[in-house]
């Protein structure tokens, strides 16, 4: 399948009005955008971070297409809608016509003729769900969770207001470090654009050469790159361990998974060079041992568990917001403040 060109995603993401249409990339979306699905989510949160059900979907349908495996991503998105009282399709894509010959396109046509308003797509193309937004399906609103190397916006999103519930500071007062393979991580990109735009001025990208992207220097003045963990970690407040994908250990990127955690691997004592209440992030699952050790994730620091619940809050928000319009035409604004 030819994916299209990401081009002018703002235009394709957002209605006349400048509400959200479709939730593509994190990538030409303005601080007061991203600002809006925070306090959005914010909502659904009660000061217990406790969720709260909102039946604000109510008779509309969300199908999760996932064409690339993800049970946490997907069951969290199932959840995030069933709270808004959505009715929730997923398609066994594994089993669907596209394994019988018939074509993406025609797929998607299909589904959408079942009155479909919402469909969640995760797939291994990079750009796959803009190209469906912008060529094939634009009457339907569609929510990338996850496409290739490209984007992940959501976890980026939950990342961020992981971020700002638990430190409580803004911003463009912290200092953030990614550690991990910046190279294969939609998740590394999706974060530094989201920090970027909500004003962080230190970022700072923990790796070895072999697992940075080519033309690293074009990610901002903001983003500083360390090749050694204790320079990238000292003094910062928040910590975000990446995911090593398996199938990059014991390739010419990744020597082994105990020279990795040697060298780059978030312990005890690398955690004591943070500040004192530094949090520590992971978008799971996590490799236990290779990039985090046990004693971190489950430690007093960690807010891994919370990024959780924030993720069905912030899906709950990307959802709702991406209906807004669809509401208003229906009469129903005053049924989803926002």
């Amino acid at each position: 399948m030819h994916i299209a060109a990401l081009h002018q995603p703002s235009q394709v993401q957002l209605n006349q009005q400048g509400n959200l249409k479709h939730f593509l990339t994190i990538e030409g979306l303005s601080k007061e955008s991203l600002t809006k699905i925070l306090d959005t989510a914010q909502s659904f949160l009660d000061e217990n971070n406790n969720l709260i059900n909102r039946p604000l979907l109510e008779g509309l349908t969300v199908m999760n297409l996932f064409f690339e495996n993800s049970t946490r991503t997907r069951t969290t998105f199932e959840a995030a809608a069933k709270r808004l009282s959505a009715n929730v399709l997923n398609i066994d894509i594994a089993r669907s016509s596209t394994s019988k010959g018939e074509t993406l396109r025609d797929t998607l046509w299909n589904l959408e003729a079942m009155a479909a308003d919402i469909f969640v797509v995760r797939h291994s193309s990079s750009g796959a769900a803009h190209f469906i937004a912008k060529d094939v399906c634009p009457n339907v609103a569609i929510i990338n969770a996850g496409d290739g190397r490209h984007a992940h916006p959501t976890q980026a999103m939950l990342d961020m207001l992981t971020i700002r519930r638990e430190t409580k500071k803004p911003f463009e007062q912290l200092s953030v470090a990614i550690i991990g393979d910046i190279k294969h991580s939609r998740v590394a990109r999706s974060n530094v654009a989201a920090l970027q735009t909500l004003g962080c001025k230190d970022i700072r990208v923990i790796a070895p050469n072999t697992l940075l992207p080519v033309g690293f220097n074009e990610y901002g003045e903001h983003v500083r790159l360390f090749n050694q963990m204790n320079g990238g970690v000292t003094d910062c407040d928040v910590i975000i361990a990446l995911r090593i994908q398996n199938e990059r250990i014991d390739s010419p990127a990744l020597a082994s998974q105990s020279e990795f955690y040697k060298m780059y691997g978030l312990n005890k004592e690398r955690l004591a060079l943070a500040k004192p209440d530094c949090i520590v992030m992971h978008p799971g699952p996590m490799n236990r041992g290779v990039e985090i050790d046990s004693s971190v994730a489950d430690g007093d620091q960690s807010v891994i568990l919370k990024q959780v619940t924030n993720g069905i809050a912030v899906r709950m928000a990307v959802l709702a917001l991406a209906m807004q319009g669809q509401l208003q035409e229906q009469g129903l604004i005053e049924a989803i403040s926002l």
